[in-house]
Formats: C-alpha cells, sequence, structure tokens
C-alpha cells in the first residue's frame, strides 16, 4: 500500500492573473481545466501539476497523490484502518479521495499516475579524463529558458514534524528517505529522494514546489530570464547535502518560492537506503551564496 505519485498542488491566492504571470515566467504553460482554477503544467505533459484559485490571501488548497490501480484501495483502505475520515471535494471538484492530514491540509489521493516527460538526451559534459562534447561550443544559447519538466516536490511548514512523518509513512505508505533533527524531512514516494519536504514552524503553510530542469545552466538561464520579467531572486545557485540537487529558488509574489532543480539522488525500490539524520549545518545546502534571512519564514502565520 502507498501513494506512487506527486500529481499536482494548488494554491488560494489573492490574484489568479497575478500568479498567471509568475508560473508561465518560470517556465510552465496554461493547461485547461473545467473548474474556475487557473492550470499550469510543464510544456512536455499533458496533465497540469498547479492549479490557482481565488482567495483572500495565499495559502494551500490542496495536494494530489497518485496512487494507480491496486494501490487505490490498498490506501483507502489504509485511510479507513487509521481511522482517518474522508472529507467531501472542495466545491466542483470531484474524483478519488479526499482527506486531511493531521496539520488540517486537504489531499486528494486519485487512481491515477503521475505522466513521465519524455527523456532528455544524455548530457554531454566535458570532464578531466573524460571528453564527451567534441569540436561543439557548450555554452547555453542567449535567451535561453528554462522549461520545467515534471513536478518533483513540494515542501511545507509544519507545526508538529513527527507527527506528520508517522502519517503520511503509516496511512499513504511514504518513505522517510533522510532528516535533519527537528528541524526538515524528506520523504519519498518515487525513486526521487523526496517528493515531499517538512520544515518546521510555528504553524502549518506552504514553503515551495519544485520543478525539474534539464542541466546547471537551464536553472541559472531560467533565473536570468526571471529577473529580466522583475522577479527577484531568494536563493541560488547552490547544491544542497540532502537530496544532493542543484538548487536555485524564486521568490512568488505572496513569500513562498518556486524551486529548479537539476540532479536529485534516485533510490530505487530495491536500494537498501538508510535514513540520516544529519546535523543542522548539513540540513539545507552545501555550498551557495548565504540562505536569506527569510527562507524559513512562513508568512501565513508570520505576516
Amino acid at each position: 500500500m502507498a501513494v506512487k505519485a506527486l500529481l499536482h498542488y494548488a494554491l488560494e491566492i489573492p490574484d489568479q492573473t497575478v500568479g498567471e504571470k509568475f508560473y508561465t515566467s518560470f517556465g510552465l504553460v496554461g493547461s485547461s481545466g473545467r473548474d474556475d482554477a487557473v492550470h499550469l503544467r510543464p510544456a512536455r505533459l499533458a496533465r497540469d501539476t498547479v492549479q490557482l484559485y481565488g482567495g483572500p490571501k495565499k495559502r494551500l488548497h490542496h495536494v494530489a497523490w497518485g496512487a494507480p490501480g491496486a494501490e487505490f484501495a490498498a490506501t483507502q483502505e489504509s485511510i479507513r484502518r487509521a481511522g482517518v475520515k474522508e472529507t467531501d471535494p472542495p466545491r466542483g471538484l470531484e474524483g478519488g479521495i479526499w482527506l486531511r492530514d493531521p496539520d488540517g491540509n486537504l489531499l486528494n489521493v486519485r487512481d491515477e499516475a503521475a505522466p513521465a516527460p519524455p527523456a532528455d538526451p544524455p548530457l554531454r559534459l566535458n570532464s578531466p579524463g573524460h571528453a564527451q562534447r567534441l569540436g561543439e561550443r557548450g555554452y547555453p544559447v542567449a535567451g535561453t529558458k528554462a522549461a520545467p519538466r515534471r513536478l518533483g516536490h513540494v515542501l511545507l511548514f509544519t507545526p508538529d514534524m513527527e507527527r506528520q512523518l508517522d502519517f503520511y509513512t503509516r496511512v499513504l505508505g511514504m518513505k522517510l528517505s533522510d532528516r535533519s533533527q527537528k528541524i526538515v524531512g524528506f520523504m519519498r514516494c518515487t525513486t526521487d529522494h523526496h517528493n515531499l519536504a517538512f520544515l518546521s514552524s510555528s504553524g502549518p503553510g506552504f514553503h515551495h514546489g519544485s520543478f525539474e530542469v534539464g542541466n546547471v545552466d537551464e536553472i541559472a538561464m531560467g533565473a536570468l530570464r526571471m529577473q529580466e520579467a522583475g522577479y527577484q531572486p531568494a536563493w541560488g545557485i547552490g547544491r544542497h547535502v540532502i537530496g544532493s540537487n542543484f538548487f536555485w529558488y524564486m521568490r512568488d509574489p505572496w513569500g513562498s518560492f518556486a524551486e529548479y532543480f537539476h540532479d536529485i539522488d534516485v533510490i530505487p525500490e530495491s536500494c537498501a537506503w538508510e535514513a540520516r539524520d544529519f546535523p543542522p549545518e548539513e540540513a539545507l545546502y552545501s555550498w551557495g551564496p548565504p540562505v536569506p534571512d527569510d527562507f524559513g519564514l512562513n508568512r501565513e502565520i508570520e505576516g
């Protein structure tokens, strides 16, 4: 029993037009939908990965997870055995199981698998003793933009890390990949190092959604294009310790973030992976610029 895919996240925001402009500048494209939300997706996927609903202030609307085939019935039974009550879907939405986690975050579990983007050609990089790019220049062409391939993970604030980790492992079948004490915890339902993470705070909230791109140049060029569009970078470029991925976070209009990532740790089902508890100094990054003072600020409760 387990959910097997992160399908999308949905936010409630004061101005959907502002939100749509941010995410299309980030590299997503518009997608069709039958409700009053703005639907966005990576250009290479047919399924939306971000939904934006109107509301008085920014907050998480819901997160959708996939449990395809037999996993769906098994997950529903696990939810029942855990004594977690199913809830009615938001008005205008349907399909799957709707429930709330211990922090009150609304979840939708669907009998659906995440679509896989077309594979990129192998990277051709020159390193000492290994020349893979011969007779051609390797710099990115002027005007290169980021083209997110897929949604990789979401990070949420939580006031009770242990309670959340227990719920998502015991009820939804996710696995703990790594953590750093009571600061941050990382969970997976795919072979990615993490599809869900929790950052300690005095209350719940949405921190960021993270999207995979094709290389480090694409991370930097995507951030450059966003700065040219008037958006301010939040943190990057750098490399995480936990998960190992390169990152650049762009600050969204509501004080949360969208992240470009590349080269994350992959954990096959057959891998004897042991979750580590990293020291606080390794909780966020191996190298990069200093962490912004407000990076861990939960603006949904702290203003």
